[in-house]
């Protein structure tokens, strides 16, 4: 299970880092971090430097940044991601605090069970 943990972790750190490599040159600032659970993100400015961190949600394949159905976007299509992403930041974040993305895999398969 460890192993299968540090694959899900190198992936997502290559698709933030790609991510980045695409944002910067388009004039969004961007870091690479790790949340303090390990999990990497990748944090970037928006207009009036507020900054979102952008995680990957692995089972969904979707970069997020908020909890709101329009924060967050594909990782399958790297090109639309970037475009979305940058969208959003130039528009500015959300005002308030990033909310977190949790979705409870076992509520989903409850309701497949009682349907």
């Amino acid at each position: 299970m460890h192993n299968a943990r540090a694959q899900s972790l190198a992936y997502q750190q290559r698709l933030l880092t790609d991510l980045s490599n695409e944002l910067r040159p388009r004039g969004i600032a961007t870091v690479l971090m790790a949340a303090e659970d390990g999990r990497p993100g990748l944090s970037v400015k928006d207009r009036r430097s507020r900054i979102r961190k952008i995680y990957v949600n692995v089972p969904f394949y979707w970069f997020y940044w908020g909890d709101q159905p329009d924060e967050r976007t594909s990782c399958l299509n790297l090109e639309a991601a970037v475009e979305r992403i940058e969208q959003a930041a130039r528009a500015g974040w959300r005002a308030g605090e990033q909310a977190e993305l949790r979705i409870d895999l076992g509520l989903i398969a409850d309701a497949y069970r009682r349907a």
